[in-house]
């Protein structure tokens, strides 16, 4: 049991952490989760049903679920990091032989009142544990090879369940975090370079596992036109949706690609390129300069962290961030593959905006806790 004696500094009231709270950064989440808003209501043709009223609704319970977050010690998340990270890969397990399948992939729970994808839970709890791992060992001991089998066993097992499913997107973004969080914990470049030398020499094995419809992507961001109405489909109507808005776009709820159902998964995955186009360049750019700020903010925090846990555990979900927002935007405009990553408090979806708001309570709760010093001897472990 984690020895609370063992932390020094004034312990922190609740009206402390009220006032320790940034409200300008929640001001700035409400901000960019109002374009979405705004965007699902065109998509809807001016209605808030279906997606608007649900995706408001999700967003006030994930400001609930920030705000407490952010209220409890990070000490105390410290402490819970191990226990979440088993039950969201319990959840991930359960996945497989209960699991509910839906556009070709097993990636749903059925809990009776709501359905959840627990990958989108393991993306959080994952930076937890590896956070509080790395939190008990020195520069040093990080790089040493018998103490990599733990981070790389967090890291594996659930992209292993997550590549059942399948969902190569969730399962890539899963690894790229966890590299994160190595590298930020000190790990020695050669361990990466080795890395990518096995990834390499593995990739006509993992080719040859491959499903069909993963490789025609492949082959769909190599050359869209082999297949313009098949698989090129999505992202040729995205590259005209988003030309077609030019620097100001057309206008709100004019756009002719996503009015006119020419454009897919528009409320999902490319409702970035519905707002290129209705809003054109000038909108993407305000878009991309909030996140780009929500990002700056929360390396900040990481800068100004005392202690490891939370140092790593506020890098671990800015990076996150930032990996949702680049493969969105990128896989749109054509530059990566489709893989299915959802642009962050602006796409339909009610796990992925809960599992973030969580994962911005945590990172107010570093914030918040910023001073706090934590011990960082073998006990931190467990």
């Amino acid at each position: 049991m984690l020895d609370l004696r063992r932390f020094t500094g004034r312990e922190l009231r609740l009206t402390d952490k009220l006032v320790e709270f940034n409200w300008g950064f929640l001001l700035l989440l409400v901000l960019i989760a109002s374009i979405g808003f705004a965007m699902l209501y065109s998509v809807a043709e001016g209605s808030f049903s279906p997606w608007a009223y649900r995706q408001a609704l999700r967003f006030a319970a994930g400001v609930c679920i920030l705000l407490i977050a952010a209220m409890i010690d990070l000490r105390l998340w410290m402490r819970l990091a191990y226990p979440l990270y088993g039950v969201a890969l319990a959840m991930l397990v359960a996945v497989e032989v209960v699991g509910m399948t839906g556009m070709g992939a097993q990636r749903w729970l059925n809990l009776g009142f709501v359905q959840i994808q627990p990958s989108e839970i393991m993306k959080v709890t994952l930076l937890m544990a590896l956070a509080r791992y790395f939190h008990g060992l020195t520069l040093d001991e990080v790089s040493r090879l018998r103490n990599l089998v733990i981070p790389v066993a967090l890291i594996a097992a659930p992209v292993g369940l997550v590549v059942l499913q399948p969902d190569l997107g969730t399962a890539i973004l899963l690894i790229a975090s966890g590299a994160i969080l190595l590298f930020a914990a000190g790990l020695r470049w050669r361990y990466f370079i080795l890395s990518g030398a096995l990834v390499l020499a593995a990739v006509p094995v993992v080719w040859g596992r491959l499903h069909d419809y993963q490789k025609n992507r492949v082959f769909t961001f190599l050359d869209p036109e082999r297949d313009p109405l098949g698989t090129g489909y999505h992202i040729l109507q995205s590259k005209i949706a988003l030309g077609a808005g030019g620097v100001f776009g057309k206008g709100f709820m004019e756009g002719t690609q996503s009015q006119l159902n020419f454009l897919p998964e528009k409320h999902t995955d490319f409702i970035f390129t519905m707002l290129g186009e209705e809003l054109g360049l000038a909108g993407g750019l305000v878009l991309l300069a909030l996140y780009f700020i929500v990002l700056m903010f929360s390396l900040n925090v990481a800068m100004q962290c005392r202690n490891q846990f939370g140092r790593l555990l506020a890098i671990g979900v800015s990076m996150t961030f930032f990996l949702y927002v680049f493969i969105n935007t990128a896989m749109v405009m054509g530059l990566l593959p489709v893989v299915g990553v959802p642009l962050p408090l602006v796409s339909y979806g009610g796990t992925a905006m809960l599992s973030l708001m969580f994962a911005f309570g945590l990172l107010m709760s570093v914030h918040i806790h910023r001073n706090v010093e934590i011990s960082r001897g073998p006990s931190a472990f467990w």
